[in-house]
């Protein structure tokens, strides 16, 4: 019988466990019904895994990571300004949600089960720490690629964004709308670049500040 790598194992109780919280919600993710979806024995889940506990706070690193991936391509290449990047980041961010929708719907399914379930509360914020965490890279490497800064805390910016994004993602996944979700990017791009000062008005900032030294 093929042996099965532990990082094959470790990847597709992940999976599975997306695939059944996302159908079927937290409560319904048993370890059973996730080893049956990964077509794998309850030995090979607890020589991965301690517990599903365990498991679920896999799911977060595991999402965050392919929600930076989704962005990585809006950075591939030099921006043009500061609203043209933010609107290729978002874009670039709701195809990942387009393409795949169950992920998203087990990440909001893994937050409510764990504001309600008594002493899981800690998993919701590692989760929310996580995104703002994202969130703040982004940020930064927005800013750096086109010279512009942030007139808020990247703390702040940070927040911003991920209660834009929470927002657009709950909306298209409800109604499935393209359209909806253009004009609330376009919205996005204004309330987002309103935190920052463009690379141009930077420029001009600092060359009056340099000539006013003189």
């Amino acid at each position: 019988m093929t042996r099965i790598p532990v990082a094959d194992r470790r990847t597709a109780l992940i999976d599975a466990a997306l695939r059944v919280v996302a159908r079927d919600g937290v409560a319904a993710a048993t370890t059973r019904r996730i080893v049956g979806e990964a077509g794998m024995s309850l030995a090979s889940f607890h020589y991965v895994f301690s517990s599903r506990d365990e498991l679920m706070g896999e799911l977060i690193g595991t999402v965050v990571a392919q929600e930076r991936s989704d962005l990585a391509p809006a950075f591939a290449s030099p921006p043009g300004d500061l609203r043209a990047a933010i609107r290729a980041g978002l874009q670039h961010y709701l195809d990942g949600v387009r393409a795949d929708p169950g992920r998203e719907k087990a990440m909001f399914e893994l937050t409510q089960w764990a504001l309600r379930e008594p002493g899981m509360e800690a998993l919701a914020r590692r989760q929310y720490d996580r995104y703002f965490e994202l969130a703040e890279q982004t940020a930064a490497e927005t800013a750096r690629l086109t010279g512009s800064t942030w007139t808020r805390p990247l703390p702040q910016v940070a927040r911003t964004l991920v209660a834009l994004t929470d927002g657009l993602t709950i909306a298209w996944l409800v109604t499935r709308d393209d359209e909806a979700a253009a004009a609330t990017i376009d919205f996005a791009v204004e309330a987002l670049a309103a935190l920052a000062r463009p690379a141009t008005e930077h420029a001009a900032a600092a060359n009056t500040t340099t000539g006013a030294s003189r």
